[in-house]
């Protein structure tokens, strides 16, 4: 699976730039990594020893997307802003909204602060349910939701109905976030979709055809916080393309577990 990276004319580079510039309108494509075409996800991803550093670090990035798609890993994290809604079971003094400060933490009664930020629902009820048990109550059973997602959200641009930022309000789709945004403009969209991401400092892009996701033919990609969601027009379908073909500057990514 080697990936072949030719030397490209100044004159390409420039003219690739200004076209995808016009076309991402602040996607910085400077920070991105590789092309990736073709490659066959579907299965878990091997590369022998023989294989070039290119193909080998593509094989890393399509697998650690992978990874991070997988169940288990993709639970919505607290963050900052949002709202919780804690229940304790026949306990109605305990029970309460509260907003997760800037600092990550949320005060409560009896315990005082609790981190939340960065963990699940799951983990907070593990911990408010050890420190209220521990002096308090008795085996108390406590459960956290997330009644508004105010920490995590995704931009969505280009031929859309309504581009903007939106909130991730938990497990969200591709094809979930496009419907947020009001669905693609069916009358001059193209169906070739960009997701643009940015892992600890490391930007990564994938193209999704959204007609083989409706079709179930494609997997149906989960977002992430921070990523943006890129929909041309049919006329600058091509210029994505020929950019793609000839700039080793995008690695793309195709989740195949949701």
């Amino acid at each position: 699976m080697g990936v072949k990276r030719a030397p490209l004319a100044l004159a390409e580079c420039r003219t690739a730039a200004a076209a995808l510039a016009v076309l991402l309108a602040g996607c910085d494509p400077s920070s991105l990594n590789s092309v990736h075409e073709g490659v066959d996800v579907t299965a878990p991803q091997t590369v022998s020893t023989a294989a070039t550093p290119e193909a080998r670090q593509l094989a890393q990035e399509v697998g650690g997307f992978i990874a991070a798609s997988a169940p288990g890993n993709t639970a919505y994290q607290i963050g900052a802003q949002d709202v919780l809604e804690i229940v304790v079971f026949k306990v109605p003094e305990l029970t309460r909204s509260v907003q997760v400060a800037d600092s990550g933490t949320i005060n409560l009664p009896l315990i005082g602060e609790v981190a939340a930020a960065g963990k699940t629902s799951a983990q907070v009820e593990h911990e408010l349910s050890a420190r209220l048990g521990a002096t308090y109550l008795k085996n108390p059973q406590v459960n956290v939701y997330v009644k508004e997602f105010n920490s995590q959200r995704v931009t969505v641009e280009g031929a859309v109905k309504t581009p903007g930022v939106y909130p991730l309000r938990g497990k969200m789709s591709l094809m979930q976030v496009l419907a947020t945004a009001q669905g693609a403009e069916r009358d001059f969209a193209s169906s070739n979709v960009m997701i643009f991401r940015t892992t600890d400092g490391q930007r990564t892009a994938g193209e999704f055809d959204i007609d083989a996701i409706r079709s179930g033919q494609a997997q149906d990609p989960l977002m992430r916080n921070g990523d943006v969601v890129v929909v041309p027009t049919s006329a600058s379908k091509v210029v994505f393309q020929n950019f793609l073909k000839i700039t080793p500057l995008l690695a793309a990514f195709r989740p195949t577990v949701l």
